[in-house]
């Protein structure tokens, strides 16, 4: 039998209440309606329930940057906007109501609401005084009044403050009734899928990297001319970023070594900062040799400067002074790493990936892949549309030691990174298997000397 929803796109918005984590459960319940649920998470909303989680159950791409395009150009909350048959917010907090009454658009899901001529559904969850103040209260009245959306008030019960009061999300049940009256006699808004938001490509991962250490690099350098100035390069830090996510989400204990990025750096991994390429030796030298316990990979999307200035100036250099700059080399942190890794013992050598940024071909990879001393290089194209610095897709080719190369097609960043952890998470697995079946013959083999029966 089809549900209530069936055929329906629902854009689900989610702000920054405690009882976040119950919008999971009206995913969930929305889906079993038949709905084609896709998720929008304001900035305070990612604190309490992360994007993968809905992403996994909702097959979508989730929304969290207002400024974020999709892989095919299109920007995702104009989409849902234009395509959802309804929009959800739940749990909608008193800063949500406040905003989206006077028109403000600071987020995914204040924007989507804006954007769409679709019903909206809010039901708001917050502290009982908060709920009764004379702002919020005259709040829903616009949003119900003058805007036409259904308010499903909150109900009595126990607080996140440790009060009792009104102010707890409604039942579920509610919430999704009143989304089925929402939309009662109206037609599938847009049918046609491939003007829906997209299904996410991205294959959820176990959490195979449990017990893993990884050491993740990511921004550029920056080398200095004087106390002011500095040669830097166009490196966002969005893949190293995307690297250090995805590992944490598959279990690892995540270092990230960080220069200067354009990205909010994810919680959890330790996070050890640079500028310079000096100040990158020293940081990979501490995370991966001196540092607490073995590291099993390490992963260098840092865009490394291959060029410093010879002879930096103390002081800052004046404008009439005129500036001749004298580079020099900068050393080859991985190819010192791996020197260092390869005069230690197979067994416990770690995973190196490097990578490789370069316009035009991609024919020199291979030799920096064997001049680094690296299992697994990273190429792309930055000239390349959409395989950049700063965009949100890449298209790379991945070699490794043996001689094989795989040619991806454009992802997401978080899909490569998750395709580059896949080759990692084998490459241990492999490693740990051969040490154990050389400790096991080790074993098994007779002393010199003794007799066998």
């Amino acid at each position: 039998m089809s549900g209530r929803l069936e055929g329906r796109l629902i854009g689900l918005g989610v702000t920054g209440s405690i009882a976040a984590y119950k919008a999971v459960e009206l995913l969930r319940l929305l889906a079993a309606e038949g709905a084609d649920v896709v998720v929008l998470l304001s900035p305070a909303a990612t604190r309490f329930v992360g994007p993968l989680t809905f992403a996994a159950l909702s097959r979508h791409p989730v929304e969290t940057d207002v400024l974020a395009l999709l892989p095919d150009g299109r920007i995702g909350h104009i989409v849902v906007g234009d395509s959802a048959d309804a929009i959800i917010v739940a749990p909608a907090t008193a800063n949500f109501l406040g905003s989206i009454a006077h028109g403000l658009a600071g987020d995914v899901v204040t924007a989507a609401c804006l954007a769409t001529s679709a019903p909206v559904i809010v039901a708001p969850a917050m502290d009982g005084d908060m709920w009764r103040h004379p702002a919020t209260a005259a709040n829903v009245a616009t949003v119900r009044d003058d805007f036409g959306y259904t308010v499903v008030e909150p109900e009595a019960g126990a607080l996140a403050s440790g009060q009792t009061g009104i102010g707890r999300l409604a039942d579920l049940p509610r919430i999704v009734d009143a989304t089925v009256a929402a939309v009662a006699g109206r037609p599938v808004r847009e049918p046609d899928a491939t003007a829906r938001p997209p299904v996410a490509n991205r294959v959820v991962r176990d959490a195979d990297l449990v017990g893993r250490r990884i050491v993740v690099t990511a921004g550029g350098t920056r080398e200095p001319i004087d106390p002011v100035r500095f040669i830097g390069n166009r490196s966002t830090g969005k893949m190293g970023v995307a690297l250090a996510q995805a590992a944490l989400d598959r279990g690892a204990d995540v270092v990230l070594v960080a220069g200067p990025v354009e990205v909010p750096l994810p919680d959890g991994p330790t996070v050890v900062r640079f500028e310079s390429t000096a100040e990158l030796r020293i940081a990979l030298q501490r995370a991966m040799f001196d540092g607490p316990g073995r590291v099993d990979a390490l992963v260098m999307a840092a865009a490394v400067a291959d060029f410093s200035p010879a002879r930096p100036s103390p002081v800052k250099v004046h404008r009439g002074e005129g500036l001749t700059l004298q580079l020099e080399s900068t050393p080859d942190l991985l190819a010192e790493v791996g020197r260092t890794v390869r005069e230690g013992p197979a067994e416990r050598a770690p995973v190196l990936v490097g990578f490789a940024a370069e316009t035009g071909s991609l024919d020199r990879a291979a030799e920096k892949l064997r001049s680094k001393g690296v299992d697994l290089l990273v190429a792309n194209d930055v000239a390349e549309a959409g395989s950049g610095f700063g965009t949100d897709t890449n298209r790379v080719a991945i070699l490794d030691a043996g001689g094989t190369r795989e040619d991806l097609p454009l992802l997401s960043k978080r899909e490569v990174a998750d395709r580059i952890l896949d080759r990692i998470a084998a490459a241990l697995d492999a490693r740990d298997e051969a040490a154990q079946t050389a400790g096991e013959a080790s074993t098994a083999a007779p002393a010199h000397g003794s007799k066998q029966a």
